[in-house]
């Protein structure tokens, strides 16, 4: 097995996921096969207690892990299938080691951070590194592993000692180190500073690393003095510092990288140049170019409880964009605070009342995202309530489906006090409610977690057709509520249909409002599955509803198939 290993140094949030995910679009683009991990160095056992607020997303893989948000940077550009075990955390080596121990594995040795724990982070980089995730027999060419954090931080100096280990048991040839540093420019001098990044790379050295490659992030190209300092300093070659300096968006990195030749230094150093070719990177090219060259936009109105930080929701995000650019279409994102929809707001905060409703109303669609607990879900009951009435496109996922449900049951049904028990243990109405295999005293991994099959109860439901007619669809899911299947009946004789039911039939998976333009929603998460040239039907379809082409589209579709 051949490594890559993206480190950073400086400052974090330099987008080290998005450079190691590069890295493996350009040596996919040479003909090799290529596996992630991603190191978090923090101690929880997973992602799936984390706030998005502290850490951004959580993403949700086909086995159930709940991981950083860089393995779906890392599926979304490599089009792979990552495990739970391409996400390593110092809790789940620390959990393993201490599991051995007390079964006596270590045969009354002293567990030590060194040997111990250093050769479970190695063992388990090995093992997981030759899991196929591409769909294929047999190990992958290239492992790419990105250690998070920044080199010189506490927790993650097991790591890098552990990787000094693999670099040393594993041989030159079978090792390549990339360093991604920030080249900052003084506003009074003007000038691109090298000082951090001698530093940053002073310190990786001292830990027995030394990288072969420079990846530098900067605002504007670096300048060929810039270069030849950090060579000189830097004891890089000057043709292994790369310049990762601002695009007009992320798919040009991966061109950014082939541009500078970033394949071959790395091919070079894997002695890979004999088996790989020259990177085709012309579908990857077109890409980013028609999104560079759009001029149309289509406004969609994000109402969540996390709008405060973006990466909180960015697989929505990004399902959005490639349904866009699917049509031609660049995405307006306005993201409305849930809770400044609600009548309480008008009282305390008129003006931001006023503004999210105006801006509620001039998108041409409304996404309602997945989230836990009570605050906002009266805004984001108003926003399916106008969405339902006012024939606005409506795409609820997860919570967004249940707030649907509770807003139909209000309105509809006239149950007054009809909610879900996550916001109301005493409803006399709960039309949603806590799934049986849940647990109510353990927060990690005890979720309805994972690839689901959802069947589809009818062939004639817009979603059927969205997905090409198919008999079912496996989508991944992360919820503890569902909707009640006690209500179902009532819900259906008023309007509301079920359309697609897990295989025992009593879980809701999939409703639509028969009499309305587009107006779905889902349990499930369409967003961890939607790729660039892949884009998830449901996303597609809310955009194709919001510019009035979805009615062309499945006449198309039906015809085709």
């Amino acid at each position: 097995m051949k490594y890559v290993l993206v480190t950073g140094g400086v400052v974090s949030g330099l987008g080290k996921g998005v450079t190691a995910s590069s890295i493996g679009v350009v040596l996919r683009a040479c003909g090799l096969r290529v596996t992630c991990i991603k190191i978090d160095p923090y101690l929880n056992t997973d992602a799936g207690t984390m706030s998005p607020f502290e850490h951004g997303e959580v993403f949700v893989l086909d086995d159930g892990g709940e991981v950083d948000l860089d393995l779906g940077n890392y599926e979304r550009f490599v089009d792979v299938t990552l495990t739970r075990d391409n996400n390593i955390t110092t809790g789940k080596i620390y959990q393993s080691v201490l599991d051995k121990e007390r079964r006596g594995d270590y045969l009354g040795k002293t567990v030590q951070v060194v040997p111990h724990i250093t050769d479970a982070i190695r063992n388990w980089i090995e093992s997981v590194s030759v899991i196929p995730v591409d769909g294929k027999e047999g190990p992958a060419d290239v492992c790419v592993i990105e250690l998070g954090g920044t080199v010189g931080d506490i927790e993650s100096m097991p790591f890098i000692e552990a990787l000094r280990q693999l670099s040393f048991s594993v041989g030159q040839e079978n090792f390549c180190l990339i360093h991604v540093s920030l080249i900052p420019v003084l506003g009074v001098v003007g000038e691109q500073k090298t000082k951090p990044t001698q530093h940053s790379v002073r310190e990786l050295r001292a830990l027995g690393l030394t990288p072969h490659l420079l990846a530098c992030r900067s605002a504007q190209p670096l300048l060929e003095n810039t270069k030849q300092k950090l060579s000189q300093f830097c004891h890089v070659a000057a043709g292994n510092i790369l310049n990762i300096h601002d695009v007009p968006n992320i798919w040009h990195i991966p061109l950014l990288l082939r541009n500078q030749n970033a394949h071959r230094s790395i091919l070079q150093q894997l002695n890979l140049l004999s088996i790989a070719t020259p990177p085709d990177l012309k579908d990857w090219t077109k890409m980013a170019e028609t999104y560079d060259n759009l001029t149309n936009s289509v406004r969609i109105a994000m109402v969540g409880k996390y709008v405060g930080l973006t990466d909180s929701y960015l697989s929505v995000v990004k399902a959005l964009l490639h349904a866009c650019i699917a049509c031609s279409l660049k995405p307006e994102i306005d993201w409305i605070a849930a809770s400044d929809l609600e009548d309480d707001s008008a009282k305390l905060t008129p003006e931001a009342h006023a503004a999210a409703w105006k801006t509620l109303r001039n998108a041409a669609c409304v996404l309602v995202p997945g989230g836990f607990g009570d605050r906002g879900v009266r805004g984001m009951i108003l926003a399916a309530k106008y969405a339902r009435e006012n024939n606005v496109p409506y795409l609820g996922i997860c919570l967004g489906m249940q707030i649907s449900v509770i807003e139909f049951a209000r309105a509809v049904l006239g149950l007054e006090r009809a909610d879900s028990t996550e916001f109301d243990a005493q409803t006399p109405n709960p039309v949603v409610i806590f799934m049986p295999e849940g647990s109510r005293t353990h927060m990690g991994s005890t979720m309805r977690l994972g690839s689901r099959r959802t069947l589809f109860q009818t062939p004639d439901c817009i979603t059927s057709k969205l997905y090409k007619n198919s008999e079912y669809v496996d989508e991944r899911h992360r919820h503890r509520y569902e909707v009640n299947p006690d209500v179902i009946g009532s819900l259906e004789e008023a309007g509301l249909k079920f359309v697609g039911k897990d295989d025992s039939g009593r879980r809701m998976e999939i409703l639509e409002l028969p009499s309305h333009p587009f107006y779905v929603g889902v349990q499930f998460h369409p967003e961890f599955k939607s790729r660039p040239r892949r884009p998830s039907a449901l996303f597609l379809g809310l955009i194709l509803a919001a510019t009035g082409q979805l009615e062309t589209y499945l006449r198309g579709n039906q015809s085709n198939s």
